[in-house]
């Protein structure tokens, strides 16, 4: 059976040995009059002989199946061998969207709810020599469903393109013990140079157990620590200080991603059960007067923002050398990080991102209509992508909502403005290390951040602070009412979005009109610069934006990854316009 390349572990910061790709070739079949539960199909087989490449959504040209109309229903099933092991065997997903019902062997295995996340079962007790996996999968284009830039409609429009259902990322087996490590969490101290690491077991210990931890700096192992487990979550503090291992030159930075890795084992009576590779970077990100710290140093950000499309794989990237060839792009053009905007990346763009050196803005997806089902599904999605993302030191900030999307009342209604509190408490209650942003671009309620969205040709507006932070700014108001400015950091979180002229066809756009060649796009471009930069208040930007995607032509680069612009030259502008 045809399979992809995939370079590793689907979680690098969870890594473990014993796991088996299961993308490549799956039998597909769309059931658009939902018959296919009445058939029976995850019991006897999904009758069809079309093919679709595992793990390209079927509207991409990568998947084979490039067909972008819209069908509710999905089928997927694909035949895989048995692991010869003699542990439980997993079967897991990195995300499918949105809802999947799962089947082996014709026994219904289990579902999952949301577009973005992961999830498991153990399969091991339906497990043959031979075995049929079968999945069920549903989209809605329900606007109250979250789903960042993808179009409630087939084609695409305005600032939304085309949607990426079903299977979207890696399916994998692995085996697992009986009781093995569920999570690991790292939190580190960079003041106290501590490190202060979370290990949760599956279930409760049937017996004595020890967790052991084995950290390592350039190959080299620095400390060996172990705690007698106390229940299924077990806690350990450990300095680095003692053994001359950590000072600044140690610290995680965009200019010096250092990493430590570490090792977590799961041992009873002396012997291992289990094993997870993972690993961390000294980091603090922080607030002090109005400006962001990046390990108690002013952090001025120069961000992009980064849809994370793609031209033939959509919502799904090849392989990490696509993933690297971006992230080295941003910073060759002199950007240290992104604002990955409205979509929840794989794990394997976190981590280049952890061992390149760049800053992420992590985003919910949007839902785009207000209701009980919606903010459960964004409650949902918080905890889940703060469980699965909070080890990268990559990540700086949690962005909850965007420009009042799924919450259009926001700036009146005292429900809508409840929720985007609630949604701000949570954030922090689970993640107390992160920098969280409300509702960026405008109508913000509480945050800890002042974040503006301002297309304006020339950015004239963005010389006076108090001009910025107050009132409105293209007919948007800074704060919702009943909240104001109290001193956070001010950054101009999305501007320019320019488009060259001879691009804006066939419905295509960019704003403020396109500029005629390249010379006046880079002039438009180091104007804005430096409007932004002659302002001392200002703690940072993003531009709009890396690529161009699909009608949205206003990218440094167009969809294919050809600079618009000389890297170096958007590299001298990005450094002549900020010595802050």
């Amino acid at each position: 059976m045809a399979t992809i390349e995939r370079s590793g572990y689907p979680f690098p910061d969870r890594e473990r040995d014993t796991w088996s790709s299961l993308d490549g070739m799956w039998t597909f079949e769309t059931d658009d009059r939902d018959v296919g539960l009445q058939k029976e199909y995850g019991e006897k087989g999904v009758p069809s002989s079309t093919q679709i490449l595992v793990p390209f959504a079927p509207q991409s040209q990568r998947s084979g199946i490039n067909d972008a109309s819209y069908h509710p229903i999905l089928w997927y099933e694909r035949r895989f061998a048995a692991p010869k092991t003699s542990q439980h065997v997993f079967l897991c997903f990195a995300a499918v969207d949105w809802h999947a019902d799962v089947w082996v062997n014709g026994r219904y295995i289990g579902s999952h709810d949301g577009g973005y996340t992961p999830f498991s079962f153990d399969i091991t007790l339906w497990l043959q020599d031979d075995n049929r996996l079968t999945v069920r999968v549903f989209d809605s284009n329900d606007t109250a469903q979250p789903r960042g830039k993808q179009y409630w409609g087939e084609h695409g429009d305005r600032c939304w393109y085309i949607p990426s259902s079903g299977i979207w990322q890696t399916v994998w087996l692995e085996s697992r013990p009986q009781i093995f490590i569920e999570g690991v969490a790292t939190q580190t101290d960079v003041d106290h140079e501590l490190v202060e690491t979370t290990v949760l077991a599956s279930s409760e210990l049937d017996g004595t157990y020890e967790v052991h931890a084995n950290v390592f700096w350039n190959g080299q192992q620095l400390l060996h620590t172990a705690v007698t487990a106390q229940g299924r979550e077990n806690r350990f503090v450990f300095p680095l200080k003692p053994l001359d291992a950590i000072d600044p030159v140690h610290f995680w930075s965009p200019e010096t991603p250092n990493l430590f890795d570490m090792e977590v084992l799961l041992v009873k009576e002396g012997i291992v059960c289990d094993k997870i590779r993972t690993y961390f970077g000294m980091r603090k990100i922080s607030v002090e007067q109005g400006r962001v710290l990046l390990n108690n140093r002013p952090l001025y950000q120069k961000l992009i923002l980064d849809q994370g499309y793609w031209p033939e794989g959509l919502l799904t990237v090849d392989d990490d050398e696509a993933i690297k060839r971006d992230i080295l792009l941003v910073k060759q053009m002199g950007f240290n990080g992104v604002r990955m905007h409205q979509k929840i990346e794989c794990s394997r763009f976190l981590y280049w991102a952890d061992k390149l050196g760049l800053l992420v803005w992590e985003e919910l997806p949007s839902a785009y209509q207000f209701s009980t089902t919606m903010k459960q599904d964004m409650f949902d999605l918080l905890q889940e992508t703060i469980k699965r993302d909070k080890n990268h030191p990559s990540i700086i900030c949690w962005v909850l909502l965007n420009e009042s999307w799924g919450v259009r009342d926001i700036y009146a209604n005292e429900a809508q403005q409840r929720f985007a509190v609630a949604l701000y408490h949570m954030a922090k209650s689970l993640d107390p290390t992160r920098l969280v942003d409300s509702n960026d671009g405008w109508d913000n309620v509480t945050s800890d951040l002042c974040t503006i969205h301002d297309y304006a040709k020339n950015g004239n507006g963005w010389k006076e602070t108090s001009h910025l932070v107050q009132g409105s700014l293209q007919g948007r108001s800074r704060y919702a009412k009943g909240y104001a400015y109290g001193g956070q950091p001010v950054l101009i979180t999305e501007f320019g979005g320019i488009a060259l002229t001879k691009d804006l066809h066939d419905g295509n756009w960019g704003y403020e009109k396109g500029e005629p060649n390249v010379l006046s796009f880079t002039e438009r471009f180091s104007q804005l610069l430096q409007s932004i930069t002659s302002n001392p208040d200002i703690q940072g930007f993003c531009y709009t934006q890396l690529t161009d995607v699909m009608q949205e032509v206003n990218g440094l680069l167009d969809e294919q990854r050809n600079p618009k612009i000389p890297v170096e030259e958007i590299r001298r502008l990005l450094q002549g316009n900020n010595e802050l």
